[in-house]
């Protein structure tokens, strides 16, 4: 296989231009974030690790074009810097902007769509090598389709984003119950501008985190509070807990009670990526459907049935979140409000009878999975859950004819070029 390390688009279509001549398959990797193999090839891999330049700001419209590779972390501090904003972002920001968009990476908040959603123009390499610019004006129908590509529409190389003025989050952190959190959840995630739950299964504790959209100054928790939730906490401790657990599996479920009870009410105000964000460090594996929001009470309910029979036992917290309904092909978002059912399960402790049973749950109410996570889907079962499946295929025939960016991923979830 060969490895790759350009720093402009020009490089990128030359390398790929080379392999369609070879009949070499190309994949590109961002910052590897994604739990799925959908970057893996045994031929020509390339890396936008040095493609992290942001390219030009206008601060009158909010427009920021940046290269394909920058991190979520980076381009906020990037943005922070001139008075500006995503408008929104997952509790993870150490992805590659591309790898976020491509496979529709979302936060929390009924308003607010996925990072793609504020995605105004893309410049990409298509599969034999030809840089295509798309906006607006000009081939908008790619630009409507290739804002989440998965990989399959081509190699984004530049993207220009929609942001917002830069804008404090005042979070507050509560410790409530299971049942008063899915008894009306569409009123709990409507409360405030993002809502987001962690449930502890096996327990009815449920940590319920309101971040609201505020003018007023920061407020951030003092350097030892931080260290001692986001680290000692959140990242060292529970790190520790589920090492044990792995171990010990009989006293998973007293391990799992006690992380929920040392759990506490937290408030803070602070820059919106620095709340929105936090570190990670303990390592998992996980698994995300996005379904109707009405949906998920009876969902988690079966889940939580689920949980109660399975041989093994499950670390982590089960998160619940929302976002809003958009117009993107393969968008998990498309045409509906999601609500979203994530679950994890700690390195190196069974996870696939959890997960599929998982999956078969939330497939009766024609759950869509996170392109960048986990799942057992394909072809044949999702094309039925996404209207435009057909315009977003024949963008990728269009643009790929070859099959250039194919690998078994794409073959498994996409099908074949046609």
């Amino acid at each position: 296989s060969e490895r790759h390390r350009p720093t402009t688009t020009d490089e990128v279509a030359r390398l790929v231009a080379g392999a369609a001549e070879r009949r070499r398959r190309v994949k590109v990797i961002g910052a590897g974030h994604s739990f799925t193999d959908a970057a893996m090839t045994d031929d020509v891999l390339i890396s936008l690790e040095r493609m992290a330049a942001v390219r030009e700001v206008d601060t009158s419209t909010g427009v920021v074009r940046v290269q394909a590779g920058i991190e979520l972390r980076e381009l906020s501090e990037r943005l922070a810097a001139v008075g500006l904003a995503l408008t929104n972002l997952g509790d993870i920001n150490v992805q590659s902007i591309a790898g976020a968009i491509s496979t529709a990476t979302h936060g929390t908040g009924l308003e607010f769509g996925n990072l793609a959603t504020t995605i105004v123009g893309l410049e990409l390499v298509d599969g034999r090598g030809g840089v295509v610019r798309c906006d607006a004006s000009s081939a908008p129908d790619v630009l409507h389709a290739a804002r989440v590509g998965v990989g399959a529409l081509g190699i984004v190389t530049e993207v220009s984003i929609r942001c917002v003025p830069a804008f404090n989050l005042h979070a507050h952190e509560t410790i409530e119950t299971f049942g008063s959190a899915v008894a009306d959840v569409e009123t709990l995630m409507a409360g405030t501008d993002h809502v987001e739950f962690y449930w502890f299964p096996g327990t009815d504790r449920v940590q319920v985190k309101r971040n609201t959209r505020t003018d007023r100054p920061a407020r951030p928790p003092s350097q030892w509070s931080y260290l001692r939730d986001k680290y000692l906490f959140e990242n060292l401790g529970f790190g520790a807990a589920c090492r044990v657990g792995r171990r010990f599996p009989s006293l998973a479920p007293r391990i799992v009670s006690t992380i929920a009870d040392l759990a506490d009410e937290r408030e803070l105000t602070d820059r919106s990526d620095r709340v929105f964000a936090s570190p990670r460090h303990v390592r998992f594996v996980e698994m995300e459907y996005g379904l109707p929001l009405a949906a998920v009470p009876d969902a988690l309910g079966r889940i939580a049935e689920l949980v109660r029979s399975l041989p093994h036992p499950v670390m982590f917290p089960i998160e619940v979140r929302c976002s809003a309904a958009d117009d993107i092909p393969l968008s998990t978002g498309y045409g509906r409000t999601n609500g979203w059912i994530a679950v994890h399960q700690y390195r190196g402790m069974p996870y696939e009878e959890y997960f599929r049973g998982v999956e078969t749950i939330v497939a009766e109410h024609g759950a869509r999975p996170h392109w960048g996570k986990l799942h057992f889907q394909t072809a044949d079962t999702l094309r039925e859950r996404y209207p435009e499946w057909d315009a977003a295929m024949s963008v990728r025939a269009r643009l790929d004819p070859g099959g250039t960016f194919r690998n078994a991923y794409l073959d498994r979830v996409l099908g074949p070029v046609t």
